[in-house]
């Protein structure tokens, strides 16, 4: 028993040496940064990243000697490719049309919302970059993943892809796995929409809940105070006592916000029939399809496999720079949004 207890004092004092040393090094890790560096955009080629799979897979597919003389002459045709490009290039005088006689390409960014579409920051600084380099006969694609949340936070978001589509720039939104409410409301403003076939599309409403603890306190002879100068600054709350008129102003500021957001998506989608859909119920893909809550049914996987073959493709993503605080208390926020959304969302959506 007493050896038990040694070493469970033993490997308590490893662990708290452990986890000392790692928040050291992280605090001397987020210290050493650049100052005023606020994040760093990575990007990544994806159609040289497919071509690396390819040739991986291919090793264990064919013989040496083949490999090696496909290599060769693979090597023989790039390098003639990259002297033609070079001949057409010395060609062409003024600076603007040879930037602009690239291949075209097709750029991708990832947006997995949260509840306060926090992930805003990093978007703007994506579609900012591609939209300084795009040219006539690009494209862009955003993997979009989120199932709502704040209005005016997936406002914004929706503004920053309207973005592209004022600059005349083709945008696609693929839905591998949920774009619902505000998800939706992004999703809309894109030219297509591809969702995988029980993708959850919709939930084209507008929802409040909150408890209220009013009858706890009194039973407790706790009383709850709420100042207010305007009328309707406060409607209903969690710990005072809820009045008719209250829930009643309450709930014309939810038609009014569902009315908003109808409009923006009869203003990007004017052939769907909202009064069908923006019910607040969702669908899976291929019962969105017939509805023309969407314009295909597949995967993001599928679209890029089918890009690569004619266009060269760039994964853009902003990568933000916090500090180790800031971290943690991101990882807190994310974990608590999971738990709100698996909450809001009981009994609502089957379980297979």
């Amino acid at each position: 028993m007493e050896f038990l207890l040694d070493y469970g004092l033993f490997l308590a004092k490893i662990l708290t040496f452990a986890s000392t040393v790692i928040i050291i090094f992280a605090i001397i890790k987020n210290a050493g940064g650049k100052e005023g560096q606020k994040g760093k955009l990575t990007i990544t080629n994806l159609t040289d990243k497919h071509k690396d799979l390819i040739h991986a897979i291919e090793s264990h597919l064919y013989d040496d000697a083949v490999l090696k003389v496909r290599n060769k002459k693979e090597k023989k045709a790039n390098k003639a490719k990259a002297q033609e490009v070079k001949a057409e290039a010395k060609k062409i005088t003024d600076l603007t049309k040879l930037v602009s006689s690239r291949n075209p390409h097709l750029f991708v960014v990832d947006f997995k919302g949260s509840i306060d579409a926090r992930e805003v920051t990093a978007l703007r600084e994506e579609i900012t970059a591609v939209l300084a380099v795009i040219k006539e006969g690009d494209e862009v694609m955003v993997r979009l993943e989120s199932s709502g949340g704040m209005m005016h936070a997936y406002g914004l978001a929706s503004s920053q892809l309207d973005r592209i589509k004022q600059a005349g720039i083709l945008l696609t939104i693929s839905i591998d796995k949920v774009a619902a409410s505000g998800g939706y409301m992004m999703a809309c403003v894109a030219d297509r929409i591809i969702a995988a076939p029980f993708a959850i599309v919709g939930s084209i409403g507008i929802i409040a809940q909150l408890p209220n603890f009013n009858k706890l306190l009194k039973k407790y002879n706790i009383e709850f105070e709420q100042l207010t100068a305007g009328e309707f600054k406060r409607t209903l709350t969690m710990f005072g006592e809820n009045t008719d008129k209250a829930r009643d102003k309450f709930i014309s500021e939810l038609e009014e916000t569902h009315v908003l957001l109808k409009n923006f998506i009869a203003v990007h989608r004017p052939s769907l029939n909202l009064e069908k859909v923006a019910t607040g119920e969702h669908w899976f893909g291929n019962q969105a399809l017939p509805l023309g809550l969407i314009d295909s049914i597949g995967t993001s996987d599928d679209y890029l496999m089918s890009a690569i073959k004619e266009k060269n493709v760039l994964g853009i993503r902003y990568v933000e720079r916090k500090k180790l605080t800031q971290q943690l208390a991101d990882s807190a926020a994310e974990a608590t949004d999971r738990l709100l959304l698996k909450w809001i969302s009981l009994g609502q959506r089957p379980i297979v």
